[in-house]
């Protein structure tokens, strides 16, 4: 009889909300449940991974940040994170986007930077605050799509797209656009979505000192040569790069509690808006004719590509 009771109990209780099951961010930054990637991996179970599998399977699928100090290690594009905080969903002048993907940790330096700059839009451009998008993953490494870069913690996708004045829902989050700012043939911006405030926003954060580089479309770089006035030297760190229509890729240069962080190589002295500028849009560039063959994939990064003391910051616990 008890037997049958405790039976009955099994198959009518409700089922634990989804949520209850998810790995919690680190406090004092509030957790983003829903951002948790699926099939998420335990890091003992990354730990007995062969060292040929691809390195995004694994740190594609932790949920959360090394217990480790703070350090960028590698390079932005081969590398990992440990230490890492998140960017609090929402802010007093900020949000951010695509939640589910979780992958709104940084370096503490580069969570700052982006409470700095976010503040500084009502102020400098008359915006609410600022729509942030892609940092890195709970670990850093390698990504399961996407951002060949975004590796160490460093960078940060801001939008150019200025942030509502509302909270946005998860789903609105989820499938809201950026604005697309580059005219349709490529040349310039397009003169409906462009405004003196996305230079201003762009110049804030070039202004800062932490950041090492900027990247824009061509066209974008093109409309901040031609409207940057005589204050030029922050032009400097903006450059064209494939992409970047709707937002500006934000890099930080390596922490002074880093030392295997690796430098990017320094910027061209000057402007950038010379000839160097010019090569963007030659007709080749702007529109390349079809390669007679596909080209051939990369074969993806391996833990073995990686710097040696990722394996730890992947395995830590």
């Amino acid at each position: 009889m008890r037997l049958g009771i405790a039976i009955l109990l099994c198959l009518t209780l409700p089922a634990l909300p989804a949520a209850a099951a998810q790995v919690p961010m680190p406090l004092p930054r509030p957790a983003v449940t829903e951002a948790t990637p699926a099939k998420a991996v335990a890091p003992e179970q990354a730990a007995a991974a062969d060292k040929k599998k691809p390195a995004k399977e694994l740190f594609g699928r932790l949920a959360s940040a090394a217990p480790m100090a703070a350090r960028a290690i590698g390079f932005y594009s081969k590398g990992c994170l440990a230490g890492a905080t998140a960017l609090p969903v929402d802010g007093p002048t900020w949000q951010v986007m695509r939640l589910s993907r979780n992958r709104n940790w940084g370096h503490p330096e580069l969570i700052a930077l982006l409470e700095r700059l976010a503040a500084k839009a009502p102020k400098v451009a008359d915006w609410p605050g600022i729509l942030v998008g892609d940092l890195a993953q709970p670990r850093g490494g390698p990504m399961l799509t996407g951002h060949a870069s975004h590796q160490l913690g460093l960078d940060a996708d801001v939008w150019l797209t200025p942030m509502p004045a509302r909270t946005l829902s998860r789903e609105e989050r989820e499938k809201m656009s950026a604005t697309m700012i580059v005219r349709p043939d490529r040349r310039d911006v397009d003169p409906q979505a462009w405004t003196p405030g996305h230079l201003q926003m762009i110049k804030a954060a070039a202004e800062e000192p932490t950041v090492e580089r900027i990247f824009v479309n061509a066209a974008i770089k093109k409309a901040l040569c031609r409207e940057a006035g005589n204050d030029r030297k922050w032009l400097e760190k903006v450059r064209p790069y494939w992409g970047h229509d709707y937002h500006m890729h934000v890099r930080i240069r390596c922490p002074k509690d880093s030392p295997d962080c690796k430098p990017q190589d320094p910027t061209a002295d000057g402007d950038g808006c010379g000839k160097d500028l010019d090569y963007w849009f030659q007709e080749s560039i702007l529109h390349p004719p079809p390669p007679k063959e596909p080209p051939k994939p990369k074969p993806p990064l391996t833990m073995a590509d990686l710097p040696d003391a990722c394996r730890q910051v992947l395995i830590a616990r």
